[in-house]
């Protein structure tokens, strides 16, 4: 009983936290919207992905290595935050470029993979997301949880971060939500850009004092 309320406890934190807004949510609205539903659909993948990648390093002790090595956490922000500003310059530069759909609304721009790589890069800048799994998992589960229980819980997190992002994908490559943005792309990949771009600041920005 405890183990399935300490699951319980960890799954509702995870889809709380996939569900606010951040880089994830807003790499995987973009690409369904200004692509395809089928990149969207890679995007929510590579999230998942990288999700579940972040989860099984914070069960191996990857928060214990950070308080260990507190330079190796610096350079990992660092990276991640510059990756960030790289892809919000990226769509910024982008925004006036016009954009060739197809009848059906499909972008022939580039491959599913090449959108499911950029999801998984975008999740796993982030080594907050790596501590969050970290805090989460210390404080929620069993001192000693069973084997079925740690095995069970990346599957779990996996589950959940592709299915959010799968809906987010579904939604917004529908005909309404594209054709709007059609109508504003100029406005709208500006201010995605910006968003992204300053997203990365602040991670770079909060390293200030940790070296």
């Amino acid at each position: 009983m405890e183990s399935i309320l300490a699951l319980a406890g960890i799954l509702t934190a995870v889809l709380l936290a996939a569900m606010s807004p951040g880089p994830s949510f807003l790499a995987v609205a973009r690409i369904s919207i200004s692509e395809s539903r089928a990149n969207g659909i890679a995007a929510a993948v590579g999230m998942g992905l990288g999700a579940v990648t972040l989860a099984i390093l914070a069960l191996l002790g990857l928060t214990a290595l950070f308080k260990s090595v507190p330079w190796l956490y610096v350079a990992l922000k660092l990276a991640g935050g510059t990756y960030l500003v790289y892809i919000g310059i990226s769509i910024w530069r982008g925004a006036r470029q016009p954009l060739c759909l197809q009848p059906t609304g499909a972008a022939n721009n580039r491959s599913w993979w090449s959108a499911l790589r950029t999801a998984l890069c975008i999740q796993l800048s982030n080594p907050k997301a790596a501590v969050f799994y970290g805090s989460i998992f210390a404080t929620l589960l069993p001192k000693h949880p069973s084997l079925t229980v740690t095995l069970m819980l990346p599957l779990l997190v996996l589950l959940i971060e592709i299915s959010w992002y799968f809906v987010v994908a579904l939604l917004l490559s529908a005909s309404g939500p594209r054709c709007a943005y059609l109508r504003s792309k100029v406005w709208i990949d500006r201010l995605a850009g910006g968003v992204m771009g300053l997203l990365g600041v602040k991670l770079i920005a909060s390293t200030d004092g940790l070296a």
